[in-house]
Protein backbone atom coordinates (compact mmCIF):
# COMPACT_ATOMS: atom_id res chain seq x y z
CA UNK A 1 0.00 0.00 0.00
CA UNK A 2 2.77 2.41 0.96
CA UNK A 3 4.67 1.55 -2.22
CA UNK A 4 1.60 2.31 -4.33
CA UNK A 5 1.08 5.61 -2.56
CA UNK A 6 4.73 6.50 -3.05
CA UNK A 7 4.51 5.73 -6.77
CA UNK A 8 1.36 7.81 -7.06
CA UNK A 9 3.00 10.71 -5.26
CA UNK A 10 6.06 10.50 -7.54
CA UNK A 11 3.80 10.40 -10.58
CA UNK A 12 1.89 13.49 -9.45
CA UNK A 13 5.16 15.30 -8.69
CA UNK A 14 6.52 14.46 -12.15
CA UNK A 15 3.36 15.76 -13.81
CA UNK A 16 3.56 18.95 -11.74
CA UNK A 17 7.20 19.50 -12.79
CA UNK A 18 6.35 18.96 -16.46
CA UNK A 19 3.37 21.31 -16.20
CA UNK A 20 5.49 23.99 -14.51
CA UNK A 21 8.20 23.70 -17.16
CA UNK A 22 5.63 23.98 -19.91
CA UNK A 23 4.03 26.95 -18.18
CA UNK A 24 7.39 28.74 -18.12
CA UNK A 25 7.65 28.23 -21.89
CA UNK A 26 4.07 29.51 -22.27
CA UNK A 27 4.93 32.70 -20.38
CA UNK A 28 7.88 33.32 -22.68
CA UNK A 29 5.66 32.80 -25.73
CA UNK A 30 3.06 35.27 -24.49
CA UNK A 31 5.78 37.87 -23.91
CA UNK A 32 7.24 37.53 -27.41
CA UNK A 33 6.96 40.62 -29.60
CA UNK A 34 5.28 40.38 -33.00
CA UNK A 35 7.35 40.29 -36.19
CA UNK A 36 4.75 41.12 -38.81
CA UNK A 37 5.28 40.98 -42.55
CA UNK A 38 4.99 44.15 -44.59
CA UNK A 39 1.89 42.64 -46.14
CA UNK A 40 -0.21 39.46 -45.88
CA UNK A 41 -3.22 38.21 -47.83
CA UNK A 42 -5.59 38.69 -44.92
CA UNK A 43 -6.10 39.55 -41.26
CA UNK A 44 -8.35 37.80 -38.77
CA UNK A 45 -9.31 39.22 -35.38
CA UNK A 46 -10.71 36.95 -32.68
CA UNK A 47 -13.27 38.80 -30.61
CA UNK A 48 -13.11 38.81 -26.83
CA UNK A 49 -11.83 42.31 -26.22
CA UNK A 50 -12.21 45.68 -27.93
CA UNK A 51 -8.43 46.04 -28.22
CA UNK A 52 -8.26 43.06 -30.58
CA UNK A 53 -10.75 44.46 -33.08
CA UNK A 54 -9.21 47.93 -32.93
CA UNK A 55 -5.70 46.57 -33.46
CA UNK A 56 -6.86 44.55 -36.47
CA UNK A 57 -8.66 47.54 -37.99
CA UNK A 58 -5.53 49.65 -37.59
CA UNK A 59 -3.47 46.98 -39.37
CA UNK A 60 -6.00 46.98 -42.20
CA UNK A 61 -5.93 50.78 -42.41
CA UNK A 62 -2.11 50.66 -42.55
CA UNK A 63 -2.30 48.42 -45.62
CA UNK A 64 -0.98 45.26 -43.96
CA UNK A 65 -3.58 43.23 -45.89
CA UNK A 66 -6.38 43.67 -48.39
CA UNK A 67 -9.15 42.22 -46.26
CA UNK A 68 -10.11 41.48 -42.65
CA UNK A 69 -12.31 38.90 -40.93
CA UNK A 70 -13.60 39.73 -37.46
CA UNK A 71 -14.54 36.29 -36.14
CA UNK A 72 -17.08 35.65 -33.41
CA UNK A 73 -18.98 38.93 -33.62
CA UNK A 74 -21.95 38.82 -31.27
CA UNK A 75 -25.27 40.58 -31.10
CA UNK A 76 -26.15 43.25 -33.62
CA UNK A 77 -22.70 44.85 -33.83
CA UNK A 78 -22.03 46.43 -37.22
CA UNK A 79 -18.91 47.79 -38.86
CA UNK A 80 -19.86 51.45 -38.46
CA UNK A 81 -19.74 51.29 -34.67
CA UNK A 82 -16.51 49.30 -34.70
CA UNK A 83 -14.85 51.75 -37.08
CA UNK A 84 -15.94 54.72 -35.00
CA UNK A 85 -14.52 53.18 -31.83
CA UNK A 86 -11.22 52.39 -33.55
CA UNK A 87 -11.08 55.77 -35.32
CA UNK A 88 -10.60 54.25 -38.76
CA UNK A 89 -12.30 55.31 -42.02
CA UNK A 90 -15.77 53.97 -42.72
CA UNK A 91 -14.55 53.45 -46.29
CA UNK A 92 -12.85 50.24 -45.09
CA UNK A 93 -16.26 48.54 -44.85
CA UNK A 94 -16.09 46.65 -48.18
CA UNK A 95 -12.86 45.02 -47.03
CA UNK A 96 -14.23 43.75 -43.69
CA UNK A 97 -16.27 40.61 -43.06
CA UNK A 98 -18.11 40.16 -39.77
CA UNK A 99 -18.24 36.47 -38.82
CA UNK A 100 -21.05 35.76 -36.40
CA UNK A 101 -21.10 31.98 -36.03
CA UNK A 102 -18.03 31.15 -33.93
CA UNK A 103 -18.35 30.95 -30.15
CA UNK A 104 -15.01 29.28 -29.35
CA UNK A 105 -11.40 29.37 -30.50
CA UNK A 106 -11.91 26.19 -32.51
CA UNK A 107 -14.97 27.80 -34.06
CA UNK A 108 -12.90 30.89 -34.90
CA UNK A 109 -10.46 28.61 -36.72
CA UNK A 110 -13.23 26.91 -38.68
CA UNK A 111 -14.78 30.26 -39.60
CA UNK A 112 -11.40 31.68 -40.65
CA UNK A 113 -10.58 28.58 -42.71
CA UNK A 114 -13.82 28.91 -44.68
CA UNK A 115 -13.23 32.63 -45.23
CA UNK A 116 -9.58 32.09 -46.24
CA UNK A 117 -10.56 29.46 -48.77
CA UNK A 118 -13.25 31.71 -50.25
CA UNK A 119 -10.75 34.56 -50.70
CA UNK A 120 -7.74 32.41 -51.66
CA UNK A 121 -5.77 33.57 -48.64
CA UNK A 122 -2.33 31.95 -48.25
CA UNK A 123 -0.91 34.16 -45.47
CA UNK A 124 -2.82 35.44 -42.48
CA UNK A 125 -2.15 37.88 -39.64
CA UNK A 126 -3.85 36.56 -36.49
CA UNK A 127 -4.90 39.18 -33.93
CA UNK A 128 -5.89 38.13 -30.43
CA UNK A 129 -4.75 38.63 -26.83
CA UNK A 130 -1.14 37.64 -26.15
CA UNK A 131 -2.18 35.06 -23.55
CA UNK A 132 -4.66 33.55 -26.04
CA UNK A 133 -2.27 33.47 -29.01
CA UNK A 134 -0.62 30.03 -28.47
CA UNK A 135 -4.02 28.31 -28.34
CA UNK A 136 -5.30 30.31 -31.31
CA UNK A 137 -2.26 29.39 -33.40
CA UNK A 138 -2.64 25.73 -32.42
CA UNK A 139 -6.27 25.68 -33.59
CA UNK A 140 -5.60 27.74 -36.73
CA UNK A 141 -2.64 25.55 -37.71
CA UNK A 142 -4.83 22.47 -37.44
CA UNK A 143 -7.66 24.03 -39.47
CA UNK A 144 -5.39 25.69 -42.08
CA UNK A 145 -2.14 23.71 -42.32
CA UNK A 146 -1.20 25.21 -45.71
CA UNK A 147 -1.61 28.85 -44.65
CA UNK A 148 1.27 30.88 -43.21
CA UNK A 149 0.23 32.41 -39.88
CA UNK A 150 1.69 35.62 -38.44
CA UNK A 151 0.78 36.26 -34.77
CA UNK A 152 -0.08 39.85 -33.85
CA UNK A 153 -0.60 39.67 -30.07
CA UNK A 154 -2.54 42.33 -28.19
CA UNK A 155 -1.69 42.96 -24.54
CA UNK A 156 -4.86 44.02 -22.69
CA UNK A 157 -3.22 44.76 -19.36
CA UNK A 158 -2.81 41.24 -17.91
CA UNK A 159 0.39 41.19 -15.86
CA UNK A 160 2.38 38.15 -14.80
CA UNK A 161 4.05 39.87 -11.85
CA UNK A 162 1.40 42.06 -10.37
CA UNK A 163 -1.49 39.97 -9.27
CA UNK A 164 -3.07 36.61 -8.67
CA UNK A 165 -5.97 37.16 -11.12
CA UNK A 166 -3.45 37.55 -13.97
CA UNK A 167 -1.64 34.37 -12.99
CA UNK A 168 -4.90 32.47 -12.69
CA UNK A 169 -5.93 33.62 -16.15
CA UNK A 170 -2.58 32.63 -17.65
CA UNK A 171 -2.56 29.24 -15.92
CA UNK A 172 -6.10 28.54 -17.09
CA UNK A 173 -5.23 29.56 -20.64
CA UNK A 174 -2.16 27.34 -20.58
CA UNK A 175 -4.30 24.36 -19.59
CA UNK A 176 -6.69 25.16 -22.46
CA UNK A 177 -3.70 25.38 -24.81
CA UNK A 178 -2.59 21.89 -23.75
CA UNK A 179 -6.10 20.58 -24.47
CA UNK A 180 -6.04 22.25 -27.90
CA UNK A 181 -2.62 20.77 -28.69
CA UNK A 182 -3.93 17.33 -27.73
CA UNK A 183 -7.00 17.78 -29.91
CA UNK A 184 -9.36 17.59 -26.94
CA UNK A 185 -11.10 20.85 -27.89
CA UNK A 186 -12.88 18.87 -30.62
CA UNK A 187 -15.15 17.29 -28.03
CA UNK A 188 -16.50 20.64 -26.82
CA UNK A 189 -16.53 22.57 -30.10
CA UNK A 190 -18.24 20.32 -32.64
CA UNK A 191 -21.55 22.17 -32.26
CA UNK A 192 -19.72 25.43 -32.93
CA UNK A 193 -18.16 24.01 -36.11
CA UNK A 194 -21.57 22.82 -37.30
CA UNK A 195 -22.91 26.35 -36.76
CA UNK A 196 -20.10 27.75 -38.89
CA UNK A 197 -20.82 25.20 -41.61
CA UNK A 198 -24.48 26.31 -41.70
CA UNK A 199 -23.51 29.99 -41.94
CA UNK A 200 -22.46 31.19 -45.36
CA UNK A 201 -19.94 34.01 -45.21
CA UNK A 202 -21.03 36.49 -47.84
CA UNK A 203 -19.05 39.39 -49.33
CA UNK A 204 -19.23 42.60 -47.30
CA UNK A 205 -22.18 44.87 -47.91
CA UNK A 206 -21.13 48.52 -47.78
CA UNK A 207 -24.70 49.61 -47.11
CA UNK A 208 -24.74 47.62 -43.87
CA UNK A 209 -21.20 48.57 -42.92
CA UNK A 210 -19.73 45.11 -42.90
CA UNK A 211 -20.17 41.60 -44.20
Amino acid sequence: MRRALRRAALGIAAIAVLWAGGFAWFLRETAREAELPARADGIVALTGGAERVEAALHLLAEGRAQRLLISGVGGAAEFGALAQRAHVPAALAPRVTLGRAATSTRGNAAEAAEWAQAHRVTSLIVVTAAYHMPRAIAEFSRAMPAITLHPAPVRPGVTRDGGLPGLRLLAGEYSKFLAAEAGLSAFVSRADERAVARTQLTPPNPERGGG
